[in-house]
């Protein structure tokens, strides 16, 4: 088979609101070869994406996205694995690309595994998928009282507050949350906090907040600093406590996985494979973690379609069992497909066992939320939003 197209589809709420929500909009990508097709999603800002998979080229190593895929071979797994090195040799200097490429690569195993009748973890090389532990993905409350009454309303095990206030003010704001927080949960479930990289590399300050943080008993302390301020992130954790660091959904290709996992003390290496380079490099991920004793666990915000692809990468892996589930979706990432993976009566969240990706594009459900656009240079149209069906 050949790769005959490459469809992007760049989806929008009416309203996208000044919020730390990713999904508020959507960039799907529908692959086609022969008789089958495949469907992933860009963890990235549509238009962007869109224009670096068009866009003419401006040398030899800055080739539009679709230069590497379109005409493409895709017969087997390593035709995927040799596309993405095609896209990031031909691609280098177009700092979009692995954004881009993350939907296409998804789409690319979603496709192969439609075609094989087997779940994408499998052809991960898994012999069986382990489920894995959901936590609650949400913001912060405006004030105390609004993070306890969220916490109040979860039904999962562990849950995750994050963005919102935290860290905009001193400590002693932050520590109301964080109490507010527990004392919602309970003292029996896991409580997770994200700063959002709201200290830039600002050790010191972070480190105000660590005696509430263990005072609470939270698990981690996600992403501080951002991705790149390894120094920050190693001061830090030699200072955490019980605490640990988790990071890594800033890592736009496998080598700032890697410095994360050697160089920021993190005990959990998060990973969106809709922002790697796809599923491909998220595994890549997970098994260097692996080997370095670093707990992988999957980055979602966005939809079930996102949410199958990032479970993938891990599915195979027992120990590391705990796993992101946005619970503050808004209605366009939830119409994105007809299925919805839900958590069992246990609390536990099964990967999918169908073909591919295991969930279904729904089309229908999309058209409401599809964003008419056109991209043109030099008297030439360049992309047009292409038919959804």
């Amino acid at each position: 088979m050949r790769i005959e197209s490459v469809d992007l589809f760049y989806l929008s709420m009416p309203e996208v609101l000044d919020i730390g929500d990713g999904s508020q909009d959507a960039l799907l990508v529908r692959v086609r070869a022969g008789a089958w097709t495949g469907w992933g999603e860009c963890e990235a800002s549509p238009l962007p994406s869109i224009a670096s998979y068009v866009c003419p080229m401006s040398h030899g190593a800055c080739k539009p996205v679709s230069a590497s895929v379109i005409g493409q071979k895709i017969d087997d797994v390593e035709d995927i694995r040799r596309i993405g090195n095609l896209v990031r040799a031909q691609s280098m200097d177009l700092l979009q690309a692995d954004h881009t490429l993350s939907g296409i690569d998804m789409a690319l195993w979603d496709l192969l595994g439609n075609r094989e009748g087997t779940p994408v973890w499998r052809l991960l090389g898994y012999e069986r998928a382990f489920p894995k532990v959901p936590y609650a993905s949400m913001l912060f409350g405006d004030t105390p009282e609004d993070t306890y009454a969220k916490a109040r309303g979860v039904l999962f095990r562990a849950a995750k507050f994050g963005w919102g206030p935290i860290g905009k003010g001193p400590a002693s704001d932050d520590a109301a949350h964080f109490r507010a927080a527990r004392e919602g949960l309970g003292p029996d479930r896991i409580l997770l906090v994200d700063i959002g990289t709201a200290w830039g590399e600002d050790f010191e300050r972070a480190a105000l907040d660590l005696p509430a943080l263990n005072e609470c008993g939270a698990l981690w302390l996600e992403e501080p600093f951002v991705s790149g301020a390894l120094s920050a992130y190693s001061a830090l954790a030699a200072r955490s406590g019980a605490v640990k660091l988790a990071a890594g959904e800033g890592s736009h290709n496998i080598y700032m996985a890697r410095q994360l996992v050697d160089h920021a003390g993190i005990g959990f290496l998060q990973i969106d494979a809709g922002r790697i380079g796809g599923i491909s490099v998220a595994k890549d991920a997970a098994d260097y973690a692996t080997v370095r004793g670093v707990t992988y666990v999957n980055h979602t915000f966005t939809s079930h379609l996102a949410l199958s692809a990032s479970l993938a990468p891990y599915a195979g892996l027992e120990r590391d069992e705990i796993c992101e589930y946005p619970v503050e979706l808004k209605p366009l990432a939830l119409a994105i497909t007809a299925d919805h993976l839900l958590p069992g009566e246990d609390g536990l969240l099964q990967i999918p066992a169908g073909a591919g990706l295991g969930v279904r594009v729904d089309t229908e459900q999309l058209r409401p939320y599809l964003v008419d656009c056109e991209i043109r240079a030099g008297g030439r149209v360049l992309y047009t939003t292409p038919p959804l069906d």
